[in-house]
């Protein structure tokens, strides 16, 4: 019988989740076929052809190794980083035309080869919409903080006020960093004051997120994989740098996670939230407060969990393997 093969969707510098997620494919007889993003196109060749009422779906590797991915039994979506090199390439006028064609095709032929996806390529993007994970989380019951979503400088002073004592925050839906002098200077959570507002005019150029500072008992990464929850916390009050924004210390703080129970009906509201999405892999962010209240921040349809992972023993990474096997629980 020949083997079940799983594609991983990633690029050359990933972390070791995917080392750990094919080890765990590879203990159940299954092989992790590995598609690094970034040597698409100039060092990968990929080709779909629909020829006597068939369809045929490949790549080629740089050492010739030719893989179709309409025999894949599943697809994990994990990374992306297309058209790396292209620059070096391609004259200027041409890069951009060049860039939006790898990616249509890139997406067509993952959208289209009709194997399961964790998750679907074609949801990802709209499950990233925080404005709708805020309503649905709260339609659902769970506490989620005050936020303005706005580029209105008229709006902010209001809610500033809204925010009453616990007062305010300020971050973006996106992560990134800005460069300055070949220095990367990521951008984090960081509070707002009134005196801060002074220079608030340059928001019309850009649209910010504001939300309640809500006061931290514990900061929370709860990482759904099908059915299966697994909840690590962080003090990150012990450090001052990561006051506002665990990442902020997060190399320095990586061994102070511990394992959380979550309420039994939280859990449950947050299975509720991944089947609203057709999800069957989640990052969640939550805030336990002093009062013992927990707070819906967001959820991430990508983000990371090598870190818990090794807290939980790798069962995270057992659990990606049953569902990209179908082994456990995933929504279809």
């Amino acid at each position: 019988m020949e083997k079940k093969k799983v594609l991983i969707v990633t690029h050359s510098n990933d972390n070791p989740c995917i080392d750990t997620v094919s080890e765990a494919l590879k203990k159940r007889g299954a092989e992790a076929v590995r598609f690094n993003s970034d040597l698409y196109p100039v060092q990968l060749r990929m080709s779909c052809a629909y020829v006597n009422n068939a369809w045929d779906m490949h790549f080629e590797t740089p050492d010739g190794q030719r893989h179709n991915i309409t025999e894949m039994e599943a697809v994990w979506y994990r990374r992306l980083r297309l058209g790396n090199g292209l620059g070096e390439q391609l004259d200027e006028k041409f890069l951009q035309p060049s860039i939006e064609e790898t990616r249509r095709t890139f997406f067509g032929m993952m959208a289209s080869h009709g194997n399961f996806q964790m998750d679907q390529i074609t949801r990802l993007r709209y499950n990233e919409i925080k404005q709708q994970q805020l309503r649905v989380a709260a339609e659902l019951g769970i506490l989620v903080p005050k936020t303005l979503f706005t580029n209105d400088p008229d709006q902010v002073r209001p809610f500033l006020k809204e925010c009453g004592e616990r007062g305010m925050i300020t971050k973006m839906q996106a992560s990134f960093a800005i460069y300055e002098q070949g220095k990367e200077n990521v951008v984090f959570t960081n509070v707002v004051t009134e005196d801060d507002l002074d220079d608030i005019e340059n928001l019309t150029l850009c649209p910010m997120t504001f939300q309640e500072k809500l006061p931290k008992q514990r900061e929370l990464r709860v990482t759904i994989v099908g059915d299966k929850i697994f909840t690590a916390e962080i003090d990150s009050q012990k450090s001052e740098l990561a006051t506002n924004d665990w990442r902020r210390d997060g190399y320095r703080m990586i061994n102070d996670w511990q394992p959380h129970d979550l309420p039994k009906d939280l859990e449950a509201k947050l299975l509720k939230l991944m089947d609203f999405y057709g999800m069957n892999y989640g990052a969640i962010d939550l805030i336990l407060t002093d009062d013992n209240e927990y707070y819906f921040l967001e959820v991430n349809p990508a983000g990371e969990f090598f870190w818990v992972d090794r807290l939980m023993d790798y069962k995270i990474s057992d659990a990606m393997a049953d569902v990209l096997l179908g082994l456990s629980f995933r929504r279809e």
